[in-house]
C-alpha cells in the first residue's frame, strides 16, 4: 500500500512537472508598444505559426503545432487583442501585424524562419513576404485572402450587422481560456470586424515580389474560394498547391472543425513538413 501511494505520487508530480514546462512555453516580448504573447515548442529550424482572426495559437493549430513541433523549433504567437496578448490603442492591420511579428524575431535574434499562417494570419504572412523578405526562408499559406473578390459570396456583407453573439462557440471558449476578460473578448471582435469591413486587396506586383518559396493551403468549400487559391498559386512566383475537402480550416483540425476525430490534419501536417525540408 505505501509503494503504491508513492508510485502514484510520483506519477501525479512527473505530470505536474510536464504540465508547468508546457505552460512555461509562454513568454511576453514587448514589441512596437505591444505586449505579444509567443510560445516556444520543439527543436530544429525555427517555424512561426500565425493564427486566424478572433483565434489563438491553440483554437488555431492545437491539433497539428506538437507535429510540427517534431522537427522544428515553433514560435507560435498571438497578435494584438488576441488571446493572451492585450489591445493597444490603435485599429488592426495587417501590415502592423507583420512588423510586430518580424520584431519579435529580431529580439529573439532570429533572422530567418519559415513563416505559416491560417486565414488572417495567412493575409499576415504574406505582408510579411512583402514587407519583411530577408526574413522568411520559406511560406505556407493556408485559406489566404488577399482579394475582396477571392471570398464567397456575402463574405464582406456579413461584417455589417455582425455581433458577438455571431462569433463560433469554441473560438470564444479558446480565448476565455487564454484570457478571461469578457471586455477584452469584446475588444478583439470590434477590433477583427473593423478590419475586415475595410479590407484592401494586395496587388498583384507586390505578391510578385516575394521570393521564397510557398506553399498555398485551401480547402474546397473555404471561405476563400478554391479560385482564389489557385490565382494565388499562379501570381506567386515560387508556389505549389494543395486543396483539401472540407471547411474553412478542417484540414489542420482548427478549432471550429466538425470531425475531431479526422486524420486529414495528420497528413496535412506531414505534406507541410515535406515541404518545409525541400531543398
Amino acid at each position: 500500500m505505501i509503494y503504491r501511494s508513492l508510485f502514484i505520487l510520483i506519477l501525479l508530480t512527473s505530470i505536474s512537472t510536464r504540465m508547468n514546462a508546457q505552460h512555461a512555453t509562454g513568454q511576453y516580448a514587448t514589441v512596437n508598444g505591444l505586449k505579444m504573447y509567443y510560445e516556444l515548442h520543439g527543436d530544429g529550424y525555427p517555424l512561426v505559426l500565425i493564427h486566424g482572426g478572433g483565434s489563438t495559437i491553440q483554437s488555431t493549430y492545437g491539433r497539428i503545432l506538437p507535429l510540427l513541433a517534431k522537427s522544428h523549433r515553433v514560435i507560435a504567437v498571438e497578435l494584438q487583442a488576441h488571446g493572451h496578448t492585450p489591445d493597444r490603442n490603435q485599429p488592426l492591420s495587417f501590415e502592423q501585424d507583420a512588423d510586430d511579428v518580424a520584431a519579435l524575431l529580431q529580439q529573439l535574434q532570429i533572422t530567418q524562419a519559415d513563416i505559416m499562417g491560417f486565414s488572417n494570419g495567412a493575409t499576415t504572412s504574406l505582408q510579411i513576404g512583402i514587407r519583411h523578405p530577408q526574413l522568411v526562408h520559406k511560406l505556407v499559406l493556408a485559406s489566404t485572402a488577399y482579394r475582396r473578390d477571392g471570398m464567397i459570396a456575402g463574405f464582406f456583407d456579413g461584417f455589417d450587422h455582425a455581433s458577438l453573439d455571431h462569433m463560433p462557440a469554441p473560438l470564444k471558449e479558446a480565448y476565455l481560456a487564454a484570457n478571461p476578460d469578457t471586455k477584452g473578448l469584446q475588444t478583439m471582435f470590434d477590433r477583427d470586424v473593423a478590419r475586415m469591413k475595410t479590407f484592401k486587396d494586395i496587388s498583384d506586383a507586390d505578391i510578385k515580389k516575394i521570393q521564397a518559396p510557398a506553399l498555398v493551403i485551401n480547402s474546397d468549400a473555404d471561405v476563400t474560394r478554391p479560385e482564389h487559391a489557385v490565382q494565388l498559386y499562379h501570381t506567386l512566383p515560387h508556389a505549389r498547391l494543395a486543396i483539401f475537402p472540407g471547411g474553412h480550416g478542417d484540414y489542420i483540425g482548427e478549432a471550429c472543425a466538425p470531425d475531431k476525430q479526422s486524420h486529414l490534419p495528420d497528413a496535412v501536417a506531414d505534406i507541410i513538413l515535406t515541404f518545409l525540408r525541400q531543398p
